[in-house]
């Protein structure tokens, strides 16, 4: 009988994955910092935090940090925080991603997304291993772990000039390849029923032919995109048994469903809203300034619904 890998909430039942698995559980009780690289959807924020949950720090903060979801204008104060009147807005104190995650694990999750005029002080915080926040003189030591995530090639970023060398090499002590999901579907098994319960829903059965679909797909959005199917196929389930015909699968990225082949009648229209910006997200990489063009919203407005239908 195959052996299952445990690691935090990730399990698996795939070769490929249980390597990495069991890696990450080598280095997890280290102080050494680890970049997870990977396409968009493949779980490296699940993995982020069993490393810490199986790290020294384990107690502390687990603080998250989107390099990709922050506004350019307002990671700065993000990042490293701010002092009262130190911009126009300002009208308190900040205390920045760093600061928050003081003697636990800061994950800077799409780090390849950061702005090229940041980079520098975000070298130097983890070199000097403190900061200072915007508008201030005070020096604030931090003593944390780094966990870095990026679905960029970094090596190719730094040799077009988008990316530091000097920052790079500093998080490269340990760069782990997280395998997308069509190299590892030996796992949709266990991690159909996993998302289901995430979802609200940990009575749903899904039928063995509905297993078989979902196997043939490709799946360019990875365990996010298989989330984001079994979502659209809840709510158009009638009852708890999932079957193919209630699945809507993307065939390419750039191929969405069309909304004449797809049976809305009678759906809330929050379940639809929420279907088309997950797909949409799907679409486009996770990229929120794409999807919100595509969705014809602001990405202020994309990020309040992103929030509100708790969509990651």
């Amino acid at each position: 009988m195959p052996t299952v890998f445990r690691f935090g909430r990730a399990v698996s039942l795939s070769p490929v994955m249980q390597n990495v698995l069991g890696t990450l559980n080598r280095l997890a009780p280290t102080e050494i910092t680890i970049t997870l690289a990977g396409e968009t959807g493949t779980g490296k924020d699940v993995l982020a935090h069993a490393i810490h949950e199986h790290s020294q720090r384990r107690d502390a903060p687990f603080v998250v940090f989107d390099c990709g979801a922050v506004a350019p204008n307002l990671a700065e104060s993000e990042l490293f925080g701010h002092e009262r009147g130190s911009f126009t807005g300002a009208t308190g104190a900040h205390v920045g991603a760093f600061e928050r995650a003081n003697t636990g694990t800061l994950f800077l999750d799409e780090i390849g997304e950061l702005p090229m005029e940041l980079q520098p002080r975000l070298l130097r915080a983890l070199e000097n291993r403190g900061v200072r926040r915007v508008g201030g003189t005070q020096y604030r030591p931090v003593d944390l772990r780094v966990v870095a995530a990026t679905n960029r090639d970094l090596p190719t970023r730094v040799a077009e000039r988008t990316f530091r060398e000097d920052l790079f090499y500093r998080l490269a002590t340990a760069v782990i390849p997280v395998p997308s999901l069509r190299q590892r579907l030996e796992d949709l098994p266990m991690l159909v029923p996993t998302l289901l319960a995430d979802l609200g829903h940990p009575e749903a059965v899904v039928a063995e032919e509905t297993f078989a679909v979902l196997a043939r797909h490709n799946w360019p959005g990875n365990v996010r995109e298989l989330k984001n199917t079994l979502a659209s196929a809840l709510a158009f389930a009638e009852g708890k048994t999932l079957r193919p015909e209630h699945l809507r699968l993307m065939g390419r990225p750039s191929e969405p469903p069309r909304l004449d082949q797809m049976s809305l009648g009678g759906q809330p229209l929050e379940s639809l809203e929420r279907i088309a910006i997950q797909q949409t997200l799907v679409r486009y990489g996770g990229n929120k300034a794409q999807t919100a063009q595509a969705l014809g919203i602001s990405v202020s407005t994309l990020y309040e619904k992103l929030k509100k239908f708790e969509i990651r």
